[in-house]
C-alpha cells in the first residue's frame, strides 16, 4: 500500500474528503519525523514504536568486485511492533 492508497482508505473509513485525509496523514508524519529528529521515541499504543538508532561503522564487501569497503556510521529508524499488531499478523 502506498500513501495515495492509504489516504483513500482513511477518507473512506472516516467519511471525509481525500484532501482532509491527506492533510491529517501529512500532519501525523511530520510530527513523528520532528520528534525522531530530536532523538525521541514515538510510541503508538497497540501499534508499535519508532526510534532512531546509530549504526556503527563496519567493514563490508562490494558484491560485484569482491573488494573490501568501509560502510560509514549512520542513523536509521527502527520499528518494533506492539503486542496487538504482532499478534494480528501472526
Amino acid at each position: 500500500m502506498n500513501k495515495k492508497e492509504l489516504v483513500e482508505k482513511i477518507a473512506a473509513k472516516r467519511g471525509i474528503s481525500k484532501a482532509s485525509a491527506a492533510r491529517a496523514l501529512d500532519a501525523v508524519l511530520a510530527t513523528m519525523t520532528g520528534v525522531m529528529e530530536k532523538g525521541e521515541r514515538v510510541t503508538i499504543t497497540g501499534f508499535g514504536s519508532f526510534r532512531v538508532i546509530e549504526r556503527v561503522e563496519k567493514r563490508g564487501r562490494n558484491p560485484q568486485t569482491g573488494q573490501g569497503i568501509i560502510i560509514p556510521a549512520r542513523k536509521v529508524v527502527k520499528f518494533k511492533p506492539g503486542k496487538n499488531l504482532f499478534e494480528r499478523i501472526q
